[in-house]
């Protein structure tokens, strides 16, 4: 049991980190002929896989250190509230006429945006390379194949965002208070389950206040607008 909800929370983290990186696969290619079209998709998609398989083992090593993992806790909260603060940046993604460069894009691309996903993911795998390998290889297709159903799924359900973030949020909690040095010290402080309830909530808390300030944002703009055109 406690596999399969590890197996379930990296392809739930891999999901809700890769909405943006499925943006950039669709638009990185949008201008290639049909054919070519795919063809891009399956070898930029394949080169982007290999390197985030080779991050995420890298990112597992580095967090045996101690320390490492502590700060590398404090990035994933981070990284947490950013998604639900952020707002989709694919349209800042050129298109490319030519085969290879939709590919190269698509590659470096998701790598780049790719960062915070490995990150997650290792941190939810505990070092556990057959989990980590199941985990990438059931979410990815399901991320290059179904990236248009996984948007509009989470456009039209932001919760499925919302306990993406808390996934995160609470899995920097527990890295912080596993780290080998700084990890007794918060046990002697507080109960180990403590610290990433208090994570958890906060980003939360972050995500729906930042969206409530937002909303008024807007509404506000649009009386302003439609008092201008009276």
């Amino acid at each position: 049991m406690e596999f399969l909800v590890a197996l379930a929370s990296i392809m739930m983290v891999n999901i809700v980190l890769s909405g943006d990186n499925a943006v950039v696969i669709a638009l990185a290619s949008r201008s290639l002929p049909p054919k070519q079209q795919k063809q891009a998709i399956l070898w930029g998609s394949g080169g982007a896989i290999v390197l985030r398989v080779i991050l995420t083992i890298v990112a597992i090593v580095l967090l045996q250190i101690p320390y490492v993992q502590f700060f590398g806790g404090l990035l994933l909260i981070w990284i947490a509230a950013k998604l639900l603060m952020e707002d989709d940046g694919g349209e800042n993604i050129e298109a490319n006429t030519s085969f290879v460069g939709a590919v190269k894009t698509i590659i470096i691309a998701d790598l780049v945006m790719s960062l915070d996903n490995t990150l997650a993911i290792a941190a939810v795998a505990k070092g556990d390379y057959v989990l980590l390998g199941i985990g990438l290889a059931f979410s990815i297709p399901l991320i290059v194949f179904g990236s248009q159903i996984i948007i509009k799924i989470m456009d039209k359900f932001p919760i499925v965002v919302y306990l993406g973030a808390a996934l995160i949020a609470w899995t920097a909690g527990e890295m912080m208070v596993a780290d080998e040095k700084i990890g007794p010290v918060i046990h002697a402080e507080i109960p180990e389950w403590l610290l990433p309830a208090a994570v958890t909530a906060g980003v939360v808390a972050i995500g729906l206040w930042w969206k409530s300030t937002h909303k008024e944002k807007g509404t506000e703009a649009c009386a302003k607008e439609g008092n201008s055109v009276q």
